[in-house]
């Protein structure tokens, strides 16, 4: 059976999940990359580095983010929101930061999988620090759907 997952559905897979999969769109092209994230009161907060997909969402901050929850080829949940992207300065950017550390930091299991720009507690400013093109970011959703097929 495929059905339509509710409101309490799709954020209770929104704030399960940890990886998911941005979509952006400028200058005729589409990308769309998976990240780590968390996410909190119609925000998905992440952390990454200058790059294409952070070009692309400053050019066209609309944006459109799924996750999913696959137990089998025919027992999933997916969610995709649309959103707007906007990076994140000062205590905004702290915010971001100690939410997503409290939420990846226990799943992190050596050196290699910490994420670039250093997630140790005193990198909270809004581009972390110098030289390291961190960016942390917001995704303030305007608009969720979901689905589900369950055998």
């Amino acid at each position: 059976m495929i059905g339509t997952l509710n409101g309490p559905q799709i954020e209770r897979l929104l704030h399960s999940e940890m990886i998911g999969r941005i979509g952006c769109h400028a200058q005729g092209r589409t990308y769309v990359v998976p990240v780590t994230y968390v996410y909190e009161d119609g925000v998905i907060y992440g952390h990454t580095r200058e790059g294409q997909k952070v070009q692309m969402m400053r050019e066209n901050p609309e944006v459109c983010f799924e996750v999913d929850h696959l137990d089998g080829l025919s027992n999933w949940q997916s969610v995709i929101c649309q959103g707007h992207f906007e990076e994140l300065a000062g205590e905004d950017a702290a915010h971001a930061m100690q939410r997503l550390l409290d939420r990846l930091m226990p799943v992190v299991v050596n050196e290699s999988s910490h994420p670039h720009g250093s997630l140790a507690a005193g990198s909270t400013s809004g581009h972390g620090a110098p030289g390291t093109g961190a960016v942390r970011y917001g995704i303030r959703v305007a608009e969720m759907t979901g689905r589900y097929e369950k055998t």
